[in-house]
């Protein structure tokens, strides 16, 4: 019986099949990518010539203490080509990220990217988005206003993410919100919706976005989606 770890290195391990010398490539966050920076270190210790952009801070960490080129995202002038997770994603390939907590520069980074991959393992496939809780980072200040007015709107329970009794603060210094829909039927209009509402920084949201996803599944089984 696979376990869920063996099957989120197989997708990474097929999206290395992408990765070819020379190219600026977007480094995701999450568990599944996790096993993605591990594939690319093996090849980079190769020989493999490449510069990366991180969408984290943990990820960055990681890369450079496996040998990895890093760059900022304004050290480029474009990616080639970013390998990401994802928290759900849908049979039109769009997405909720977030989980991890780095949405905000992993959407910067994704615009940036010619393409954007996805690898994720079966579970993360879904025929309709909102099961996962839908994050959205906000500026600390007047954060109650934004969930209370989120709630209110949506009619959704919406909580202040935490970590180990704290509050969660982002790379970049912000707040999550956590907002349960449960079903989103019309995801382009709600990630419009949210992204216009003041104190609020960006959501988790990834529509038009993504170019392919790597689905593993038990038993070695592998699909790709491409749009």
């Amino acid at each position: 019986m696979d376990t869920i770890e063996e099957i989120k290195k197989r997708a990474a391990v097929q999206a290395m099949d992408f990765v070819r010398p020379g190219l600026t490539i977007g480094i995701g966050t999450g568990s599944t990518v996790y096993w993605f920076i591990q594939e690319l270190a093996k090849k980079v210790r190769q020989g493999l010539v490449c510069q990366c952009v991180p969408t984290s801070v943990a990820t960055r960490q990681l890369a450079v203490q496996l040998g990895i080129p890093m760059l900022e995202l304004n050290d480029v002038e474009k990616i080639d080509i970013t390998i990401d997770g994802a928290d759900e994603i849908d049979h039109q390939l769009r997405l909720i990220k977030g989980g991890g907590g780095a949405l905000l520069q992993e959407k910067m980074v994704a615009a940036a990217s010619a393409k954007l991959v996805i690898i994720a393992d079966n579970t993360k496939l879904v025929e309709q988005l909102g099961s996962f809780p839908l994050p959205v980072e906000v500026i600390p200040y007047g954060w109650k206003q934004v969930q209370r007015h989120i709630a209110g709107f949506y009619n959704i329970p919406v909580s202040l993410r935490m970590k180990d009794e704290n509050i969660l603060v982002t790379d970049h210094g912000h707040y999550i919100l956590d907002c349960r829909f449960g079903e989103i039927k019309k995801p382009e209009i709600i990630a419009a919706e949210l992204n216009a509402l003041p104190g609020v920084v960006e959501n988790g949201l990834f529509i038009k976005m993504a170019n392919a996803a790597i689905i593993a599944g038990p038993g070695g089984s592998m699909q790709t989606l491409s749009v």
